[in-house]
């Protein structure tokens, strides 16, 4: 097995047992500048202070205070000059707003640095508006007004200096761009992002040839994900002419002239599995693509940049020897997507079934060498919901089950009418059986959906739970999935419902 160890500044993630002294080390690229300043007094506080002067919340206090600022400014030259304590007033609101300006400029300054923050010519205007209106503030405020009424002149000069402090109005288009980077930042939690290089993209190198990030979105989508145009640059500035593109989502897609024709798409719902056909055909492209040239690098999204980029990431991580199983490669993912320095929230695979079938890539690869495994043909004869209490009604009857496969339902039985099933209902065991009637042939991916009308908490899919399998890898004609290999009953936040003890078991005939 080829084996990379991966350098993250002092740390090191190994794919593999010990190293040896021939084996390449790969510095891979955090999207961060080295800090290499020493934990002085503040950097401290930089850190301390950077959430709160880049958060949505003072964002969108800095928006307000310039509508209100200019409401001011406009009512003040409306009213008469006899009204000198409303003028007095009004002027010391817009002098507070004006210092106010002056603050937030400075903190960020202090927070981003000076030689990115002015980098911005967007910033530098910003700062002059702040500035210049903060003169003409102070000016027309402490100017005495009285002295000045005998001069016709002066007092003509200072109410147009009073107009052009309007000009604020412009730090408007400033203000619409921070709160689109706050936002975007919001919305991708603590995903480690790219921010440098005149970039601030929800993009993560996995490794030094493939990226993973959220969906290039334009129109107003572009407000809180990536813009499309921006990814573009990032992929020409830093991969010109090696860089391809895979879009996994099925719901959504856009015109691939943006990265010039080099995108393929991989057709999986959301929170939702690839079919086991599609992750070979994915990876057959990525190794012809890699091989090409020992530039090229890939670039893998789905809409948020986590789920179903994360289990075709680890695909290709089994799949090119950089990870020997699963589970490594789902931690590794986890481990590199998730930005801890933000938050201890993890951002890798956690849909079940979705990091089932990164294990089944696993059997693919050590059992089948890489091709599918034989067909299997099964009939379901019944299901079985452990530790049903709390669920609903608690005795099944308020349930539906459906039969999914190639997006088809085959069969969808009634708990309440039993139509197409039997339903028994064990109070001793807390269990249900759930027996079907006229089970059709299953074959190949298959997904398993319960709704129901009581009040249970609606997740993925609109649903209470779900689950994919493969009937390639049923042993003993038996599947049981616990609570945690469960799609929805996985999270903590369902626990109230769901017991640690749920589960749902399937048995099955085989033809």
């Amino acid at each position: 097995m080829t084996t990379v160890r991966y350098e993250q500044g002092s740390e090191l993630t190994e794919a593999s047992s010990s190293p040896t002294a021939d084996e390449p080390t790969i510095k891979i690229d955090d999207g961060r500048d080295e800090d290499n300043e020493p934990d002085s007094c503040s950097n401290t506080i930089r850190r301390k202070i950077s959430p709160f002067v880049m958060s949505f919340g003072f964002r969108v206090f800095g928006v307000v205070l310039i509508i209100v600022d200019i409401i001011v400014v406009i009512v003040d030259l409306s009213i008469s000059e006899k009204k000198r304590g409303i003028r007095e007033i009004l002027e010391g609101v817009s002098l507070a707003i004006a210092l106010f300006f002056l603050v937030d400029v400075l903190m960020r300054v202090f927070v981003e640095g000076f030689k990115n923050y002015f980098r911005s010519k967007l910033n530098t205007l910003d700062a002059l508006i702040v500035v210049g209106t903060l003169l003409i503030n102070m000016t027309y405020s402490f100017s005495e007004l009285a002295a000045t009424d005998q001069i016709p002149r002066m007092v003509t000069l200072l109410r147009v200096l009073r107009i052009v402090i309007l000009i604020r109005i412009f730090r408007l288009a400033s203000q619409k761009k921070q709160l689109e980077v706050v936002t975007r930042r919001m919305v991708s939690e603590n995903k480690r992002r790219y921010m440098k290089d005149g970039f601030d993209l929800d993009l993560t190198y996995v490794t030094d040839r493939v990226i993973a990030m959220s969906f290039p979105s334009s129109g107003k989508q572009s407000f809180y994900r990536n813009p499309i145009e921006e990814v573009a640059r990032f992929l020409d500035t830093k991969h010109a002419g090696h860089y391809k593109v895979y879009n996994l989502c099925s719901e959504k897609g856009y015109d691939p002239k943006y990265f010039h024709y080099r995108v393929e798409r991989i057709f999986i719902d959301d929170h939702n599995v690839p079919a086991l056909q599609d992750m070979l055909k994915f990876t057959t492209s990525v190794r012809e693509w890699m091989n090409q040239d020992e530039k090229n690098i890939i670039a893998i999204h789905c809409k948020g940049g986590k789920g179903r980029t994360g289990t075709m990431v680890c695909t290709w991580l089994i799949h090119s020897d950089q990870f020997e199983s699963a589970k490594e490669s789902l931690d590794y993912f986890g481990e590199r997507r998730t930005d801890r320095t933000t938050s201890t929230k993890f951002q890798g695979v956690e849909t079940p079934s979705q990091s089932r079938y990164v294990g089944y890539y696993e059997i693919l690869k050590n059992k089948y060498n890489f091709q599918l495994p034989p067909e299997r043909q099964l009939k379901i004869k019944n299901l079985k919901i452990h530790s049903i209490h709390g669920v609903g009604k608690g005795n099944g009857t308020d349930m539906k089950v459906q039969i999914i496969m190639k997006k088809q339902v085959v069969l969808e039985c009634v708990c309440a009418t039993q139509g197409n099933c039997k339903l028994f209902f064990d109070s001793e065991s807390d269990s249900v059986v759930i027996g079907l009637e006229d089970s059709p042939v299953i074959s190949g991916d298959v997904k398993v959906r319960f709704e129901s009308n009581s009040d249970l908490p609606k997740g993925y899919d609109d649903c209470p739970f779900f689950f994919w399998f493969n009937t390639s890898f049923i042993e003993n004609n038996r599947l049981y999935l616990p609570r945690n290999e469960l799609d929805n009953p996985h999270k903590s936040k369902t626990w109230k419902v769901y017991s640690e003890t749920f589960a749902v078991e399937m048995n099955f005939t085989e033809l």
